[in-house]
């Protein structure tokens, strides 16, 4: 099986990348929708009790449900509640990828695609072969951002700043897809990394994908373990 790493800073053009390999029967592990299924949305213990105690009235609303734009807000101005939020969250969001992951190599699925906006940071890109990095240049992504929130200057800075940014992550990428353009160039572009993605798993390949997955679940069962671990020490809350 080989793990192909997605990854771009927001409002980059991940997302439209991704729906990109879905529309072409490659499955995709997205991030944001395993964090939001398994830990907003069926609102576990560890949710209410080890990470919005700490904003209660402020970012759970009365039905329950987090309030995204005031927790955005917060989080991508305050770097040390983000960091504490990113801390929280990270090792149950590492285990449901994993888990996932699992889940289509059991189904039979050759090659498959993990959609992580900080792959980098939470180390992730350890778990892959290759690195798709989605780039656009700092004042696209700054404009595109705002009109697409619909939001200030400032608060558009302040989402991109939280972020490693685009230019570093190319860096560190195996494949660079420049998204300056249009849409359509974006599909131009995507079809010769298609190629190369889908291309047929070498004997090597097939050994290293056994151990990265044995490194990946050793890293989410030691992340439960430290989550429990901060959980536990009130002076981290």
């Amino acid at each position: 099986m080989r793990i192909v790493g997605l990854t771009g800073g927001i409002s980059s053009g991940k997302s439209t990348a991704s729906n990109l390999f879905k529309a072409h029967d490659i499955p995709v592990v997205d991030a944001d929708l395993v964090a939001r299924v398994r830990h907003i949305e069926e609102g576990n213990w560890w949710m209410e009790k080890g990470c919005f105690s700490i904003w209660t009235g402020v970012v759970l609303q009365p039905d329950g449900e987090v309030d995204r734009p005031k927790l955005g807000q917060i989080v991508f101005s305050n770097p040390e509640k983000r960091q504490l939020l990113d801390r929280l969250l990270a090792p149950y969001i590492s285990s449901g990828i994993f888990w996932e992951i699992l889940k289509l190599w059991l189904k039979g699925f050759k090659v498959i695609v993990l959609d992580v906006p900080l792959l980098f940071e939470a180390k992730m890109d350890r778990w892959t072969k290759r690195v798709i990095v989605v780039w656009v240049d700092p004042e696209t992504q700054l404009q595109r951002l705002m009109l697409k929130n619909r939001t200030s200057e400032d608060d558009a800075r302040n989402r991109i700043n939280a972020q490693v940014s685009l230019d570093l992550r190319r860096t560190m990428a195996d494949i660079v897809i420049d998204n300056t353009g249009s849409q359509e160039d974006l599909k131009d572009k995507f079809k010769s990394v298609l190629i190369e993605v889908t291309k047929p798993l070498s004997w090597t390949e097939l050994w290293l994908s056994r151990q990265r997955a044995s490194s990946a679940l050793v890293s989410v069962i030691v992340g439960v373990l430290m989550f429990r671990k901060v959980y536990n020490n009130d002076s981290k809350l």
